[in-house]
């Protein structure tokens, strides 16, 4: 803890410089998963990055204490020497402990558990004047709660104890090939249901042809039950697989996937859109391309291709979360809309088993008839180049899922006014809490979170990258030789 404490004394003297000047301040990981166009700089940056460190994993309590910037696969792997691992574990092995508290963070157990905030039982959290803090779900639960998919805007969590669940070996995973999403909801409602199932998503591959894939973990097999691994190079893309697998028979499908595997499935590609680089650059996308290539199509050397080609600004990846009624009319709305394919679905509670804790802190009173599983889609593929149509088509699913009763997880590219945005969310508790724990001077969650249509920040140097395929090349390149992406050198210009 030594060691710890000595690097929250200077996250806290850091802080604290910019409380004094009143100057607001961005928490530097070094790395991201969000799509959002890179606004760090030297001098407006708190820098956790060394906050890495795994303090202590307890085997009697089922607890783990972890610093912010411990990335997901470090943890799991930690955990897992204790024969434990966390409820929720998102399918990105880079996304951090902090991220993953600060941001909203959800997965195929989140049916059961929620987000991946509802598995945290407290935070260290340096306040935006400096000053160090705990905040639990007995001690400052307002700041604990409201510190929660709050995107660092009340201050930087530097410590988490995240509560643990016994691991198995296995994931024993039934797939279903379904035609309809009647079918669907019924399959996911009955699974939901169902004490053994500990898992549960599914992939839309079209208007009418879907896949979902519930799961049990297990130590012990049944004879004869197929092995599946995902994460060695020649193995397949875990939903080309789901596909390939579903198309055999009209009947579920049941194979073991070892437990790591599973929770790390979608790595390789990114779900699916490492596809659609293949497509950027015209390249045959078949068995050896995907296996010649599998070092940069893993989700850290993605991410990292994208922000350094500018390519996450032609992007859309969204997540989005609907009412379960409505989840058919959304279906169809995005056919007509986007027409791309496949989809994610994934149902997740915004309580989780902690009945008692509050769905968000920033949802208005007028939203709290929803219910409280909701069915999270991904909506992820290549939009318009030309900018202006970009945005539109971004703000079009904004307003469909405010329609709809639904919610926008705010990770990637939002394009509401302020105005719009404090309709949704309850901006007279995040304001009584930016007041009550200094933070009133800090970037405020829809500063931090918005995509300014016009003011973006822009490459003075390097204009004749935007041009294909340069771009794609360059981000390449940058992904290759390593080293910060994120940060801006003196000749980009970023915007506060």
């Amino acid at each position: 803890m030594e060691a710890h404490d000595a690097a929250v004394a200077g996250i806290s003297s850091r802080v604290r410089s910019f409380f004094e000047r009143q100057k607001p301040f961005r928490i530097y990981h070094g790395s991201t998963n969000s799509t959002r166009p890179s606004q760090y700089h030297r001098e407006n940056i708190v820098d956790i990055r060394g906050l890495t460190h795994i303090l202590k994993v307890d085997k009697e309590r089922e607890t783990v204490l972890t610093e912010p910037n411990v990335s997901m696969d470090a943890l799991v792997n930690e955990t897992l020497k204790y024969g434990l691992v966390p409820p929720v574990v998102m399918e990105f092995p880079g996304i951090t402990t902090g991220g993953g508290f600060s941001g909203t963070s959800g997965e195929s157990s989140s049916f059961r558990y929620g987000f991946f905030d509802r598995t945290v039982n407290w935070i260290e959290m340096v306040l935006a004047n400096g000053e160090k803090t705990i905040a639990s779900r007995e001690e400052k639960m307002d700041l604990f709660w409201g510190a929660a998919s709050s995107f660092g805007t009340l201050g930087v969590v530097t410590l988490l104890e995240i509560q643990l669940i016994k691991a198995r070996k296995y994931v024993q995973l039934t797939y279903y090939r379904l035609e309809s999403m009647s079918s669907v909801l019924q399959q996911i409602s009955k699974s939901m249901q169902d004490e053994s199932i500990d898992y549960v998503d599914g992939i839309v591959l079209k208007k009418n042809l879907f896949i979902v894939c519930t799961g049990r973990v297990v130590d012990e097999l049944p004879i004869g039950l197929k092995i599946q691994k995902f994460r060695r190079a020649k193995d397949p893309w875990f939903y080309l697989h789901a596909k390939k697998v579903t198309s055999r028979t009209a009947g579920p499908v049941i194979e073991a996937i070892p437990l790591l595997d599973y929770l790390f499935r979608y790595d390789r590609g990114a779900f699916w859109m490492g596809s659609y680089g293949f497509r950027y650059f015209l390249a045959p996308f078949d068995w050896l391309s995907r296996y010649l290539l599998d070092e940069y199509l893993r989700t850290r050397t993605l991410y990292h291709i994208l922000h350094a080609s500018g390519l996450s600004r032609e992007y859309i990846v969204q997540d989005v979360a609907v009412p379960f009624d409505a989840c058919k009319e959304f279906v169809d709305w995005l056919e007509d809309n986007f027409g791309y394919y496949p989809l994610w679905i994934c149902p997740i509670s915004q309580r989780g088993k902690l009945s008692t804790s509050p769905r968000s802190l920033f949802l208005q009173t007028r939203q709290e008839c929803l219910p409280d599983v909701l069915m999270n889609f991904g909506v992820w593929g290549p939009g318009p180049s030309n900018r202006q149509k970009f945005v539109e088509v971004n703000r079009s699913l904004e307003r469909k899922v405010q329609d709809l009763g639904g919610q926008k997880w705010l990770y990637a590219h939002a394009y509401y006014n302020e105005d719009e945005f404090w309709t949704i969310f309850n901006r007279d508790e995040y304001e009584s809490l930016r007041k009550k724990y200094h933070a009133t001077y800090l970037h405020s969650i829809w500063q931090k979170v918005r995509t300014d249509s016009d003011v973006l920040v822009r490459d003075i140097s390097y204009k004749w990258l935007r041009c294909w395929p340069l771009r794609g090349f360059y981000g390449l390149y940058k992904a290759i030789v390593g080293g910060d992406y994120l940060l801006l050198e003196d000749k980009r210009l970023a915007i506060d």
